[in-house]
């Protein structure tokens, strides 16, 4: 976590012994255990709220993350009957669905063109 190396710990105990000295050391070095133990509890105890908070909303994620992906499953699966259904027949000839077949006679040509008289 720190990257303290070997030599970096043997200088850390060595300052530590010449500040406290060889009575206080041993009691510092206990109470900097135990608080670094209190500091590791604390830390295991705010990661298990934290996922005690994140795992409802992750799994509701999940549900309609995959609900969705149903529907599009679903969605994918009627396009691809419609448009093998409107495929032509090997043989043939393609047929276009916006052409219409309606036909223009002499009854209703007078509606397909406007008069150029008015």
């Amino acid at each position: 976590m720190f990257d303290i190396g070997f030599w970096e710990l043997v200088l850390l105990f060595g300052l530590g012994l010449m500040v406290l000295g060889p009575e206080r050391m041993p009691k510092v070095a206990s109470q900097l255990g135990r608080w670094a133990g209190q500091a590791r509890n604390m830390a295991r105890h705010l990661t298990s709220q934290i996922q005690d908070e994140i795992d409802p909303i992750k799994s509701s994620v999940n549900s309609i993350h995959s609900s969705v992906n149903e529907s599009v499953k679903e969605m994918d699966d009627t396009l691809k009957t419609d448009f093998s259904a409107r495929r032509p027949e090997p043989g043939q000839p393609a047929t276009d669905s916006s052409e219409s077949e309606v036909k223009v006679t002499p009854d209703n040509s007078t509606d397909a063109e406007p008069d150029k008289d008015s």
